[in-house]
């Protein structure tokens, strides 16, 4: 049985207003009121106001990889934006935001046409009605605190929703808020050849392996 798995993993999908812990002394709602499962942690976190994918272990070593600030893993993120991002404001969060703590990796974005197919929050949104919102999909390469939300207010687009869509290969498919699946063997394959991609392309160009040069005829 899956529960005796010593290197147990399994996705998540962390509602709104939950806490990425399993016990709080104010009583606010955590991990522990939709998982039943012994022994797993979250391998990183997401703000209580923050909604989407997590990935919770039991193995010590998945959850370092995933926690470890030097692989470069693609973390994809869809935020429902106050106001329409322009070319000038996109071409910033790609390239890089200035903020108080460091410049931001380059990341991927993405303005989309349509919001996508999401269930409605539990607490609505804040609604302004003399300014539209926007949906952007992005994909990071680092964890900073709250670094969506940041980047967005520094150029000028508070993000009102943000939801975690994907971590590497692994995504919300098949899941509702607060609902929980073991990742499969091929979940599980995938997830280790995208981490080994990401510390190979993260790597410092001095300590990569230098081609070989080919001998001349």
């Amino acid at each position: 049985m899956y529960l005796d798995d010593p290197d147990l993993a399994i996705r998540f999908w962390k509602p709104y207003d939950v806490l990425t812990a399993f016990t709080d002394q104010n009583g606010r709602a955590t991990l522990a009121d939709f998982i039943e499962v012994p022994d797993v942690y979250a391998a990183g976190r997401l703000d209580r106001d923050s909604e989407g994918l997590l990935i919770l272990t039991r193995g010590k070593r998945l959850r370092t990889r995933l926690m470890d600030p030097t692989i470069g893993h693609p973390r994809t993120y869809l935020a429902q934006v106050e106001g329409v991002p322009t070319p000038d404001a996109c071409r910033l969060l790609e390239t890089g935001v200035d903020l108080k703590d460091g410049r931001t990796r380059p990341a991927s974005v993405e303005m989309l046409s349509q919001p996508p197919d999401l269930p409605e929050r539990s607490t609505p949104i804040r609604v302004r009605e003399s300014i539209p919102d926007s949906w952007i999909r992005l994909t990071l390469t680092e964890g900073k605190n709250r670094q969506v939300r940041r980047m967005t207010a520094a150029v000028g687009f508070p993000t009102l929703r943000l939801v975690r869509e994907s971590v590497g290969p692994i995504t919300l498919a098949g899941l509702a808020p607060g609902q929980f699946h073991e990742l499969t063997p091929a979940e599980r394959v995938a997830l280790d050849a995208s981490l080994s991609s990401a510390r190979g392309s993260s790597r410092p160009a001095h300590d990569r392996p230098r081609p070989r040069r080919r001998s001349r005829d």
